[in-house]
């Protein structure tokens, strides 16, 4: 039986199955103790996928048995006999009789199905090396093919490894019975008593939150208007309540304004001061008490602000992926950011970034809101309500 831990001989460009780290044995043994305790394949499916498993045999025995499982009928259906019909049918094995001797030796095998989490947590760490040896490889590839930059290639890196610490499968398709799964654990997330963790975002406006069922994760929510219509204070509104309600943080990026101009529009908001007190500096014994006490509110705030002008995507993903518990991040706005597309066409490159604000969203599964400006032909219209298409150098955000 095979069980390499060793991380030598990685330096050529061929790596052979083999070579690369992997458990055998304790990937038998998790198989073995669901066999044995179907209860514990919930307990496994905390910590690993069928694509954790090196041998492709114990692979598809895994998927088999997360099928079963995810079916209806529980724990009942994760039989030996059943899960031997549905591998012989599955052309795992060639008929039933060698199912049945290949099942019982991995029953007989495991020395305690008690210590699943342990199998689990080994299986987990091979997959994690064999992940990073297979991005290593490819990042040498890309480096000596001389083609991209070198900033593109540590986004690159980043991103890929940022995929592996998150879970994800770096080699792309996931077959649809490992999805229900985690679908499966959604929906009882989000009907369970603590269901408002993995809901929407509350905005604190009840009657904006009965619409959209509030700031949902992975969402790229588009807030338009015209100059001077109150975007930015809004935008705060939504940011101070969810960072209040929630608890979780808020982080917002401000490409027009200072983060001092941020902080006065905060306060004068929280304290109920007019803000052009504040602008003046002529405020009373009571508007100092008020600024006071809303300056300690918001302190206490998880609430996180950057005036970086210019900013491009693949530097807000990597300054966010440091942020922990994120709960909403809000840009103010679009047509100052920067792209590393460069082109003339100013509809292409807010295209891009929109693009890339949306795959960012889902990849931190965590609600962007961001501020965008209307064209000025709303206000030629008699009608002035605004439309998709009045949306400045709209692209693809109207999509």
């Amino acid at each position: 039986m095979a069980d390499r831990s060793d991380f030598s001989g990685w330096g050529d460009d061929s790596l052979s199955p083999q070579s690369l780290p992997h458990s055998d044995e304790a990937e038998q043994a998790i198989l073995g103790s669901v066999l044995i305790d179907p209860e514990m394949i919930s307990v496994a499916l905390d910590i690993i996928r069928p694509e954790y498993f090196h041998l492709e045999q114990h692979k598809e025995l895994f998927r088999i048995m997360v099928s079963l499982f995810s079916e209806g009928s529980g724990n009942r259906e994760l039989d030996p006999v059943v899960v031997v019909h549905e591998a012989v049918r599955n052309g795992i094995f060639e008929n039933e009789n060698e199912g049945r001797n290949y099942i019982r030796d991995l029953m007989e095998s495991v020395p305690s199905a008690e210590n699943i989490v342990s199998y689990c947590n080994i299986v987990a760490e091979r997959y994690c090396a064999r992940s990073l040896a297979t991005v290593a490889q490819e990042l040498l590839r890309d480096i000596a093919a001389g083609t991209q930059s070198a900033q593109t290639l540590l986004d690159s890196a980043e991103q890929r490894i940022y995929d592996i610490r998150q879970g994800r499968d770096v080699h792309g398709l996931i077959p649809i019975q490992d999805v229900i799964v985690s679908t499966f654990k959604h929906l009882e997330d989000i009907s369970g008593p603590d269901r408002e963790r993995f809901l929407g975002a509350k905005t604190g406006y009840p009657e904006l939150d009965s619409v959209t069922g509030g700031m949902t994760n992975s969402d790229l929510v588009i807030l338009a208007a015209r100059p001077g219509m109150g975007k930015t204070s809004f935008a705060l509104n939504l940011a101070t309540n969810i960072a209040r309600r929630s608890g979780r943080t808020v982080a917002i990026y401000s490409l027009e304004m200072s983060m001092d101009q941020l902080a006065a529009r905060m306060i004068s908001t929280e304290a109920l001061v007019d803000s052009h007190k504040l602008r003046t500096g002529h405020l009373s014994h009571e508007d100092w008490s008020r600024i006071a006490q809303s300056s300690d509110v918001l302190g206490g705030m998880n609430i996180m602000l950057s005036e970086a002008t210019g900013i491009t995507v693949p530097q807000m993903k990597a300054q966010l992926r440091r942020v922990k518990n994120i709960g909403m991040v809000v840009i103010d706005y679009l047509q100052l950011m920067d792209a590393p597309l460069k082109s003339d066409n100013r509809v292409l490159v807010i295209s891009d970034i929109t693009r890339n604000l949306k795959l960012m969203a889902k990849e931190l599964n965590v609600p962007v809101l961001l501020l965008s400006q209307l064209n000025r032909g709303v206000e030629s219209r008699t009608d002035k309500r605004p439309m998709m298409s009045d949306l400045r150098e709209s692209g693809s955000i109207e999509q």
